[in-house]
């Protein structure tokens, strides 16, 4: 059976090669696949896609006859019509807990560079200014509020870490009634509840029809002018033209953001310009650990589901 890796910036496939050879398969990136086109012309003998980002439509599943199985490099399974893909017997597999460690370090790491000025700090220092009148006023972090938007494992173990440096923790879920609390003793509210009372607002939720630009112009303005937003999920959950805006009039004090709605980042984007805003390249879920299990999760995922086991997550 042949497996096709139709795209992937993770480096050298070699890990996903002995992987595939261990359960008798052959696997390939004949090319970075960027378009419907791309997929349909390299996978039209495909057993199994292991996918990234390249888009696997109801035309790519439609194209591709033997097609069994969809298995996703990480989390996020938006590039993937997961209805069609079930209409068509094909299964669809990701990896939800490779990262969730390192996920919520990013994002608790980045709330504490913004709300203990960090970065401000930084280039202050290697600009000649010794002095704190960049980041005053900066407010004592214990009693501070962070709010999980989404209780999902990465959101708990966030909720977790911010609560042991001193945050008072709040979450919201579409599937968690508000006025309840989690086994973990995460108060529940709704989320404009969440928007209003949260000093950060941490977004930890997939991207889907009901989520995307959910952190919208509307959702920014119920926000404290002191709060700032992490997001360590999906770039399309926010809407960045929204989110520069309110960056520029001060309708919130900072941002922090490690997925963005265009990825890489163009050099020249108007939020590379801003000042009360931290930048980082799509690199939370990174550790050694976690790439290796990022890498090899989705081929024993493919596999299992051709040989007719049982993926260890499978999505449809």
């Amino acid at each position: 059976m042949k497996l096709i890796i139709t795209d992937s910036n993770l480096g050298a496939t070699d890990l996903e090669q002995s992987i595939a050879e261990r359960y008798g398969f052959t696997i390939a990136m004949p090319k970075q696949c960027r378009t419907e086109e791309d997929v349909i012309a390299v996978a039209s003998d495909a057993d199994g896609l292991i996918v990234q980002y390249a888009p696997v439509s109801r035309k790519v599943i439609e194209s591709l006859p033997r097609l069994k199985v969809v298995s996703e490099y990480g989390v996020g399974v938006d590039s993937i019509d997961i209805e069609a893909c079930t209409e068509h017997g094909v299964v669809v597999c990701n990896v939800p807990d490779y990262s969730f460690q390192e996920v919520s370090d990013h994002a608790v790491a980045l709330t504490l560079a913004l709300d203990r000025g960090i970065v401000t700090l930084d280039r202050q220092v290697r600009n000649g200014k010794y002095g704190l009148a960049a980041v005053k006023p900066l407010r004592r972090i214990a009693g501070r509020v962070f709010g999980v938007v989404g209780l999902g494992r990465i959101a708990r173990a966030a909720a977790q870490k911010a609560r042991g440096v001193g945050y008072r923790v709040i979450g919201t879920d579409i599937a968690i009634r508000p006025g309840t609390t989690t086994d973990d003793g995460i108060t529940v509210v709704s989320f404009d509840e969440l928007l209003s009372q949260s000093d950060v607002v941490s977004v930890h939720v997939p991207l889907t029809a009901g989520t995307k630009h959910l952190i919208n112009a509307a959702a920014l303005a119920k926000m404290k002018p002191d709060a700032v937003l992490i997001n360590t999920a999906r770039g399309g959950v926010v809407d960045t033209d929204a989110l520069i805006g309110a960056l520029k009039d001060k309708t919130i004090r900072g941002a922090a953001l490690d997925v963005f709605e265009t990825e890489p980042l163009p050099g020249d984007h108007p939020l590379t310009a801003l000042e009360n805003v931290i930048l980082t390249p799509h690199a939370g879920y990174y550790s050694e650990e976690s790439l290796y299990e990022l890498k090899t999760r989705p081929v024993e995922n493919a596999a299992e589901a051709l040989i007719g086991g049982k993926p260890r997550y499978r999505v449809n």
